[in-house]
């Protein structure tokens, strides 16, 4: 069996994931992830905040912000006008398809191998024509092309013209907080927001099971830096690790066979600034780490016409799987200052950082200043509550009066020209406003858990197992006495309840032969079975059993934990067994 089927049959006899709402016959882009998963994603999440966050605690802090953001922001982020996908519909049957993707599957039945990444509506209707290509199910004729937005539209409150939508990925619920998250930074830069979070797309024709769902969850960083600086401080600590890398230039000509370069000789060639070549190298070791070998990753080139509509640069970091080849596990963008000026145009707000002068300047700069008596006239005791407003909204309310507008609502108010005075005032300053550069690495978690277990799977010798990194394992221990006894019982559930009392996420079993319960453990790639035997009463020792090698010694029972901690550290059976006090096993 190939790899993939293995992973499969495990993945339903343990109940790692399967179809939402399945007992009403599944929605397709939907799953619920049973405990094994949940684990397994967990685990996922804190290693990526161990290699992308922690380190560089000083420059990027995490934040959450809502699913659900209004129209507006997705008018402002282009969102609206671009984020959609073709659809040709069926005229027999009615059924709906991507046009891409059928483009490409029907081709591949015939043995044409064709990208369709890029082409636009008109050429995919011509390949569909060209190609004779009909309705896969019954063959029924296909209609025109259609441009289809992905975004989930929904309304807020009471009032259907309060429309709002969820967001297809976090990194706008950043874009608009930046006024605040540059405030708490101290205006300091460069510096990065994350996010971890649901998002949902609302794809037409979604298949692959984790590799294309309608509802996932992202970690995403967007890295605000002054583009006249955009120099990475931390490149010294990656520049000598090699990315697998196939520039633009290579895919332009078709060639996707990755060369391998370091980091810095990545910047040196141009293919990447330094903040992208630095993050590229952070996302091969947390793949690698993940147990996804170097030779079956790189990262993508995207040609311009294949980009998003924010990005000057992208690089799709891909890795090789036997069911679906290769897949996208996160995207590795330059959005410059698209999203940052596209929300300070649409809102109003400046969005802006300084960078200081080599030498002082003059400049003249607009204020705004309240006018008490207008104020008063129009809102009486109110006073206060509206030059408050308008000193929160000075940038806002200038903007609109500089183009003409004789009044505009700011919250509560209406703030009308004669309501403020615009003066225009001179001084020197060494400072200069800025709107910040963007670069965004940006992570699928369905994706990477998914080839995460791929990678995982082992088959030897008739045993099947799954080969996880005991620090992203969902399970650090089984705790299995050798013989359902009440002596062994009692031991192994305290043994249990104290290792879980210590964080550590255990199963306790008594049932079946020893045998089987080893094999049940490692088929959910749980990296020690400690086991409590007929000696473990007399001197309070256990057996600890190595996953991969089957190895086992005998440790005492208080050491149980140590044990265990220094494998989640990715110490090595061997180096714990050096560390601790063990004895190997007779058989």
């Amino acid at each position: 069996m190939r790899r993939w089927e293995i992973l499969e049959e495990i993945v339903k006899k343990r109940q790692i994931y399967w179809p939402s709402s399945e007992i009403y016959g599944g929605v397709g882009g939907f799953y619920d992830y049973g405990p094994l998963a949940v684990r397994l994603k967990q685990n996922i999440v804190e290693k990526w905040r161990k290699i992308f966050i922690m380190p560089y605690q000083d420059l990027i802090v995490e934040v959450e912000t809502p699913i659900v953001m209004p129209e507006v922001v997705f008018k402002a982020s282009g969102h609206l006008d671009h984020f959609t996908d073709y659809l040709v519909t069926c005229a027999k049957c009615g059924r709906k398809y991507r046009a891409d993707h059928l483009v490409e599957e029907e081709l591949g039945k015939r043995g044409i191998k064709i990208s369709t990444e890029g082409l636009s509506g008109r050429e995919l209707e011509k390949l569909i024509n060209d190609n004779k290509i009909t309705c896969p199910a019954c063959g029924g004729n296909l209609s025109q092309v259609e441009s289809f937005n992905l975004l989930f539209r929904t309304v807020i409150g009471p009032y259907s013209e309060n429309a709002g939508y969820l967001r297809p990925e976090t990194a706008q619920g950043i874009f608009v907080a930046f006024p605040r998250l540059a405030e708490y930074m101290g205006r300091r830069h460069p510096f990065g927001v994350a996010q971890i979070g649901r998002v949902a797309r609302n794809e037409i024709s979604p298949r692959g099971g984790l590799v294309r769902l309608r509802e996932f969850s992202q970690m995403e960083i967007e890295l605000f830096f002054d583009p006249q600086n955009p120099t990475c401080p931390f490149l010294p600590e990656v520049e000598n690790l090699e990315i697998p890398i196939v520039p633009e230039t290579y895919v332009a000509k078709g060639v996707l066979d990755p060369i391998y370069l370091t980091v810095r000789q990545t910047v040196e060639e141009g293919y990447a600034n330094e903040w992208m070549a630095f993050f590229m190298a952070l996302a091969t070791k947390f793949l690698k780490e993940l147990g996804v070998s170097i030779d079956r990753q790189k990262f993508l080139g995207k040609l311009p016409h294949e980009r998003a509509h924010y990005s000057a640069k992208s690089y799709d970091q891909m890795v090789y799987t036997e069911r679906f080849g290769w897949i996208e596990v996160s995207g590795h963008a330059y959005r410059t200052d698209y999203d940052l000026g596209g929300h300070s145009k649409s809102s109003g707000r400046e969005m802006y950082l300084e960078r200081r002068l080599p030498e002082p300047r003059e400049v003249e700069v607009a204020r705004l200043y309240p006018n008490p008596a207008a104020i008063r006239a129009k809102y009486g005791d109110r006073v206060g509550e509206v030059i408050k407003t308008i000193k929160e909204n000075e940038e806002k309310i200038l903007e609109v009066f500089k183009r003409g507008g004789g009044e505009i609502q700011v919250g509560d108010f209406v703030v009308s020209r004669d309501m403020v005075f615009i003066k225009t005032e001179k001084w020197k300053t060494d400072l200069e406003k800025f709107i910040p550069h963007v670069v965004e690495p940006s992570f699928g978690i369905d994706r990477i858990l998914y080839v995460t277990l791929e990678s995982a799977v082992v088959e030897e010798s008739g045993r099947v197992y799954l080969r996880l990194p005991a620090d992203v394992a969902p399970i650090s221990a089984c705790v299995l006495p050798i013989v359902k006894k009440e002596v062994y019982v009692k031991i192994g559930r305290q043994l249990a309840r104290r290792l879980m009392a210590a964080g550590f996420y255990v199963i306790y079993d008594d049932e079946g032969t020893i045998g089987s319960r080893y094999a049940s453990c490692d088929e959910v790639g749980t990296p020690l079975a400690i086991t409590i035997d007929e000696k473990t009463p007399v001197d309070n020792t256990v057996t600890v059993r190595d996953r991969d090698s089957r190895r086992q010694v005998r440790v005492e029972l208080g050491e149980v934990e140590k044990f265990i901690h220094m494998a989640r550290a990715n110490y090595t059976f061997g180096e714990i067994e050096s560390k601790i006090k063990c004895r190997p096993v007779d058989f």
